[in-house]
């Protein structure tokens, strides 16, 4: 083989060393970047489902709260003790109020197709139940984000052992004394390089400073 088309092969495979090594990092610092958003993430949806959950056992006692008060108002108000049934009127929770109202509206002790109790109207609202809900939602959505910035990192970790083998092939080519196996082997050692970086052009990129 002559000195010239030696000196061409050698040059292009350090070029494709270089590029590959460069590459080979970035990729690898992608990789990493994108485990810690996966690790943030998960870390978000794992509080809000605590967070939820606490949420959830809230509303639980406040409705308890509302029923056992409701209980009582209905039972000293069945039985003519009226300043007993205004004390727990007076007790009933700001939520309960306005559902307690429109169900005394539908006059639920003459009117038989009136509904059962105050909790059966659509008035009856606990915020803490729907905190809860969106809690939950929300934990659901950064499980989601957690999922495909997980994937991401697999990406671009599946390009870092594609630019290792262009590196691999670059390296290799220089070794061998035929001609045409160098051309080849370089070939295609920036066949998968260029292939890989036109990939990863398609990825998302995350960079902290």
């Amino acid at each position: 083989m002559d000195d010239g088309r030696n000196q061409r092969l050698e040059f292009l495979a350090t070029v494709l060393l270089a590029m590959a090594a460069v590459a080979t990092a970035w990729s690898t610092y992608e990789s990493a970047q994108w485990r810690g958003e996966q690790a943030l993430d998960a870390s978000k949806a794992t509080a809000a489902r605590i967070q939820s959950s606490q949420a959830s056992t809230r509303a639980g006692q406040l409705t308890q709260l509302d029923i056992a008060t409701f209980i009582q108002w209905v039972d000293a108000n069945e039985t003519a003790r009226r300043p007993l049934a205004r004390f727990y009127r007076r007790r009933f929770r700001d939520e309960f109020r306005p559902a307690f109202a429109a169900w005394i509206a539908t006059r639920p002790l003459v009117n038989p197709s009136a509904p059962p109790s105050p909790f059966a109207m659509p008035q009856y609202r606990v915020a803490e139940a729907a905190h809860s809900t969106n809690l939950n939602t929300a934990a659901g959505r950064y499980a989601d984000d957690a999922a495909e910035a997980n994937q991401r990192a697999d990406n671009y970790m599946l390009a870092v052992v594609l630019f290792a083998s262009s590196l691999f092939f670059a390296g290799i080519s220089t070794k061998l004394r035929s001609g045409r196996q160098r051309e080849a082997v370089l070939a295609f050692g920036y066949v998968i390089f260029i292939g890989t970086v036109v990939w990863i052009a398609t990825l998302p990129l995350t960079i902290s400073i």
